[in-house]
């Protein structure tokens, strides 16, 4: 079986384990998966963050933030560029998400990074996803 976007798969399986109330989600390690984590971990979505060997398959272990209610702080993650269809944006169009409430992933030149971070910084790049 071939997977033509790891990153949609990512996301759903973190939205699939935040919804059960996993404490953790065993993802397939990638460079870009591993730093999309970084940036999550950064914001607060997840708590932490670590790799797992599995024989010859390293794996991604991400540890999902709970409040005090036991309901995830992710509650929700949509893949905005995919390999179809591209979306990239000028330092001028980072979108906001639910207001600011959110976050907007970004990959850009300078690497993958939150919007807020690209638009401190004034780059833009592709949108990855939004995460609220």
């Amino acid at each position: 079986m071939t997977m033509t976007d790891p990153l949609a798969d990512m996301f759903t399986r973190l939205r699939n384990a935040a919804s059960a109330r996993h404490e953790s989600v065993r993802i397939p390690n990638s460079k870009v998966k591993e730093a999309v984590a970084g940036v999550l971990r950064a914001e607060g979505f997840i708590k932490g963050l670590s790799e797992v060997d599995d024989g010859p398959r390293r794996f991604l272990e991400l540890e999902i933030t709970y409040g005090e209610d036991r309901k995830a702080l992710l509650s929700g993650i949509r893949r905005v560029s995919r390999p179809g269809l591209r979306v990239y944006v000028n330092k001028g169009e980072i979108p906001r998400v639910f207001g600011g409430l959110g976050i907007a992933v970004m990959s850009t030149s300078q690497g993958v990074m939150s919007g807020r971070e690209a638009w401190r910084r004034k780059i833009g790049g592709e949108v990855l996803c939004y995460v609220w």
